[in-house]
């Protein structure tokens, strides 16, 4: 069983010596240190002590926005910490600690609340996108051409002109010009019925 610690600071200028010193205070036999922020998904030091943990092994950090920048977020990388069999403490969140039955339960709710929360911003997500249809809003990239500029491309084919010659004239690429040369799903289905 080996104790890991945790330390991150967000910019070059600040220092990680309070965070180890308290890590090292409680009992951490190798501390993974970086100056990174919080919201960059690439954290190697982090990556790499999560890849070190075996069974038994506990990483503790000294407060949970040193190793988390989000409920989600820290809910993955305990579900990577409970994968590889450790436990997990956070020094100044007496709560976040996987070795007890306390600590588990805790987080434990903290994950249906977080799991709870995203089902809501899905259904909220969802009903503004039908509203915002039902009022004519339309989603996606804007189209390349206009229905004039459309139809005069398809004239412009239509009179053997070729299909690269048509882009360059209309500013768009030969496959925007391809798609509209090429019959819809709903033309085909009917021409092979």
């Amino acid at each position: 069983m080996a104790v890991y610690g945790y330390a991150r600071v967000s910019t070059r200028d600040q220092t990680l010596a309070s965070q180890e010193a308290q890590l090292r205070a409680a009992a951490c036999t190798k501390i993974y240190a970086e100056k990174v922020s919080g919201a960059w998904g690439d954290r190697p030091e982090l990556a790499k002590l999560l890849k070190r943990l075996d069974q038994g092994d506990v990483l503790i950090v000294t407060r949970l926005d040193r190793l988390a920048r989000s409920t989600r977020d820290l809910l993955n990388i305990l579900d990577a910490v409970g994968k590889a069999g450790a436990g997990f403490k956070s020094l100044g969140d007496a709560w976040a600690n996987t070795t007890t039955p306390h600590g588990r339960l805790m987080l434990t709710v903290l994950g249906g609340l977080a799991e709870f929360e995203r089902e809501l911003i899905i259904a909220r997500t969802g009903e503004g996108r039908t509203r915002a249809k039902a009022r004519g809003v339309k989603f996606g990239r804007p189209a390349a051409l206009t229905p004039h500029q459309r139809r005069e491309a398809m004239q412009r084919l239509a009179n053997g002109e070729a299909q690269a010659d048509v882009a360059r004239s209309f500013n768009v690429s030969q496959a925007t010009i391809s798609r509209l040369a090429a019959p819809s799903p709903f033309e085909a289905s009917v021409v092979a019925a």
